[in-house]
């Protein structure tokens, strides 16, 4: 399979002070979903934001290692031409344009030169992915449900042809019964797209359900990773991020002292 995405031992600065990532290294497989999970304030919104330029916004920018995509770093690059290269950022807190119908939202996002018939045949593959948008597509985006206002990022974001989709927290303030609906939709794109997705999250049981590999960041650090399965039966990832601890308590890996980092923070 071939590594789509690398981004090599970065470090991240605010305002050239705040260090926010502290060497974080993994790789993109073409074609796979792969989550990172981790608690509130992690760095994982940081590192999407990396990928995507955004951090360029915020007074932000990665100042050691690289992020490399199909082999060309990116790191130093404005988010709008990495976003043309087919990296789209769904961002957290489900920002539309709220005085836009959902329609019109969706082709904000459809290319300059893509003629009409395009548009149409991608309109009609985002309402096949989200029904519910067909439904209020005439409707002001401000008066969207959350559940329906994260559809309609999601199908934005579709709605380029994505070569990497990045989610950031597509559960946050969701049911669960939206939770499973949106991703089993969000597997559905990386199946039928060739998408390949990478989804930070709190919600560890959500995102082990449809991710493939997975990584656990904390205070800007990678300091574990694996397969699904690895990670779901690993003692503490249950007891940390899946509400499995048999004292009913939720802690800091760095709480615990038996606790193995990975050997690559041992040297």
């Amino acid at each position: 399979m071939q590594m789509l995405l690398n981004v090599n031992n970065i470090e991240v600065k605010y305002q050239n002070a705040i260090l926010v990532l502290k060497g974080v290294s993994f790789s993109l497989t073409e074609g796979k979903i792969v989550t990172i999970i981790g608690a509130n304030g992690a760095g994982k919104t940081t590192t999407l934001k990396a990928i995507s330029g955004l951090l360029h916004t915020e007074d932000g920018e990665v100042t050691h290692g690289s992020i490399e995509f199909n082999g060309k770093k990116i790191d130093r690059m404005k988010p709008e031409e990495i976003s043309q290269m087919g990296i789209l950022q769904a961002l957290e807190g489900r920002k539309v344009f709220e005085h836009l119908t959902v329609e019109e939202n969706l082709r904000v996002v459809a290319n300059r030169g893509t003629k009409r018939i395009g548009i149409k045949k991608n309109l009609d593959k985002i309402y096949n992915y989200f029904p519910r948008l067909k439904d209020v597509k005439n409707l002001e985006s401000g008066y969207l449900s959350g559940g329906e206002m994260q559809m309609l990022v999601i199908g934005s974001c579709v709605m380029a042809s994505p070569r990497i989709l990045l989610l950031d927290e597509p559960s946050l303030g969701l049911s669960p019964i939206l939770v499973k609906e949106i991703f089993a939709i969000v597997k559905k794109i990386n199946q039928e797209e060739k998408a390949t997705i990478l989804l930070v999250e709190q919600n560890a049981n959500a995102a082990l359900s449809i991710a493939e590999y997975g990584f656990v960041m904390e205070n800007g650090r990678i300091v574990l990773d694996g397969t699904m399965e690895k990670l779901k039966n690993n003692e503490d990832v249950k007891e940390f991020y899946l509400g499995l601890s048999r004292i009913n308590e939720r802690r800091s890996y760095r709480e615990v002292k038996h606790y193995k980092r990975r050997k690559r923070w041992l040297g």
